[in-house]
């Protein structure tokens, strides 16, 4: 197992030394490249992708149901629009499926599962816990905002809610603060993890020097950046409007399409550590069913 940690990893623990990953400069083509890859990683794998992804949609649907059920539908929008911020990490299995796509392996739906044993998984539900917390940070604010503008007399019915909102001024109070209130914590979770959880998979890196390196990349392409925000939201924004359906394809094409742009900001690593080959793909035969399904039950063949 020693052979999967790079130099700079293990400098880092001994020496506790801070890693710097070079910044490469991009320009609104990336964008455009990296979409496209992500799209041809979805053709590739969409059953895997939609595997991966399923649960948000359902999840859409759950929230729209108890929000019918326990009178928080003010919060509807805000839950819908803070999964952005944990986007980046619910992805990870999406970017561990094009990384081994990219290196030409053969790629089973299970494999994004085997993001589970990278060196830096630790760093990387550390990362995660920091945006749940501005997830929560987030729901707490935009429920104080709606209780400062309305009251916390709740709405009647979605009708009554619809025409305090779209029809008087303090909806559009609401809209207008919750908005602006909203694309600030959206801004900072973009910042530390644009290319975060890709560069500790590829490169086993410390959550700090990962949000270190999403904050240099941001400060080097800041006009390219700014695009990738508005492409994410706007993306995200046309998944949901059928109730969440569409996010089964525009979730898995922009986590792909993630990993291909942290490629393109990030220097590839000079000195890449020693990988076990892919193993062969074999022959899978009728009479291997259901086994055939957990491949982790092979592996000690």
């Amino acid at each position: 197992m020693a052979t999967l940690y790079s130099h700079d990893m293990i400098r880092r623990h001994v020496f506790g030394e801070a890693a710097s990953y070079p910044i490469r400069k991009i320009n609104l083509s990336d964008l455009t490249e990296a979409l496209r890859l992500g799209w041809e990683d979805f053709q590739a794998m969409p059953s895997h992708a939609i595997v991966v992804c399923v649960i948000y949609p359902v999840l859409g649907l759950v929230l729209f149901r108890m929000v019918l059920g326990y009178s928080v539908l003010p919060l509807l929008f805000p839950l819908a629009a803070g999964f952005a911020l944990i986007g980046p990490f619910a992805a990870i299995g999406l970017y561990e499926l094009s990384r081994r796509r990219e290196r030409g392996e053969e790629v089973d739906a299970w494999d994004a599962i085997k993001v589970l044993r990278a060196p830096s998984f630790g760093a990387m539900l550390e990362l995660g816990l920091l945006l749940l917390v501005l997830f929560g940070a987030w729901i707490g604010v935009a429920n104080a905002i709606y209780v400062t503008i309305f009251g916390h007399a709740a709405a009647a019915s979605i009708p009554d809610f619809a025409t305090r909102v779209l029809t008087t001024p303090e909806g559009w109070s609401l809209i207008i603060v919750g908005c602006g209130v909203g694309f600030l914590f959206a801004v900072v979770a973009l910042c530390i993890s644009v290319v975060a959880f890709p560069l500790m998979l590829d490169r086993h890196a410390t959550a700090i020097d990962a949000i270190r390196t999403s904050l240099r990349a941001v400060a080097a392409n800041p006009v390219a950046m700014a695009a990738w925000g508005l492409i994410v939201a706007a993306l995200l924004v046309l998944g949901s409007l059928p109730l969440f359906v569409g996010l089964a394809v525009v979730l898995p094409v922009l986590g792909h399409a993630t990993w291909h742009l942290y490629r393109r900001v990030v220097e590839p690593n000079p000195n890449p550590p020693d990988e076990p080959p892919p193993p062969p793909p074999g022959k899978r035969y009728a009479a291997d069913f259901p086994a055939n399904l957990f491949p982790w039950s092979r592996e000690r063949e």
